[in-house]
């Protein structure tokens, strides 16, 4: 499996981009606690969103709140999970995995973003083959100081996968229904989580630079900014010399 970065944006507005991440997590928590029930102890998927929800900060007050709407009989919300698929500048394979409530407005949206950053909407499984849905565990290495090798072991023997190192993380991979006994497994031995959740993982990726890239960076950023977006994959590799050459022109 080649090595692999998940996006992280490191442009400014750090501010908007978590209250972004907060209407995004809130919506998320609505539908899984409408859906499996608002006791985290009695549901696993709105339990794990709660703490990757926490794990960026999320005020509690936030979290009962979309909790609260959720159990509310007179509340008429409703959410749909939808994935849409295209190709971005360079070839780049894009996923991209939305939650709405009006589906014209999300699917003209995502095409929107597309097509004004030099990229273009597929059919549904015109890129997914590209990717492994996988469940990913993200440890921060400044928390956790620990050996490669151990926390390899552990993982391994708690029924991941494999592990990849990054310069700030350890990246946990398992089969996405044993993400939770993996998780459980690593939790025994101490560690807390920077994220924990089911990702679709590039197969391959695809270097990209110069305009390219500078297009690829503004369409990731435009889906972030978009409620109705909960997440993003793509493909594309970019040197690290030219992503920060592309960072400071922002």
């Amino acid at each position: 499996m080649p090595k692999f970065k998940l996006f992280a944006a490191k442009k400014g507005a750090a501010d908007q981009k978590r209250n972004n991440q907060f209407v995004k997590f809130a919506r998320q928590i609505y539908v899984e606690a409408k859906k499996g029930g608002p006791d985290p102890n009695a549901n696993l998927k709105l339990k794990a969103i709660i703490a990757n929800a926490r794990a960026i900060n999320m005020p509690v007050e936030n979290i009962e709140r979309a909790i609260k709407k959720a159990t509310d009989t007179g509340n008429a919300d409703n959410y749909e999970e939808i994935r849409y698929e295209g190709y971005g500048p360079g070839g780049v394979a894009v996923i991209v995995e939305c939650l709405t409530d009006n589906r014209n407005r999300t699917a003209a949206d995502v095409r929107a973003i597309f097509n004004k950053r030099g990229g273009n909407l597929g059919e549904t499984g015109s890129v997914s083959f590209m990717f492994d849905k996988k469940g990913v565990i993200t440890i921060d290495r400044e928390a956790f100081p620990v050996d490669e090798d151990t926390i390899l072991m552990q993982a391994l023997e708690a029924g991941a996968e494999d592990m990849v190192t990054n310069e700030d993380s350890y990246e946990i991979l398992t089969h996405p229904h044993e993400l939770e006994q993996v998780k459980s497994g690593l939790e025994a031995e101490g560690y807390t989580f920077a994220n924990a959740s089911v990702q679709w993982i590039p197969q391959n990726t695809v270097k990209i630079s110069g305009e390219d890239a500078a297009k690829m960076l503004k369409m990731m950023e435009a889906f972030e900014e978009n409620d109705d977006v909960q997440n993003v994959y793509a493909n594309y590799e970019i040197d690290d010399e030219e992503m920060e050459r592309l960072l400071n022109e922002k």
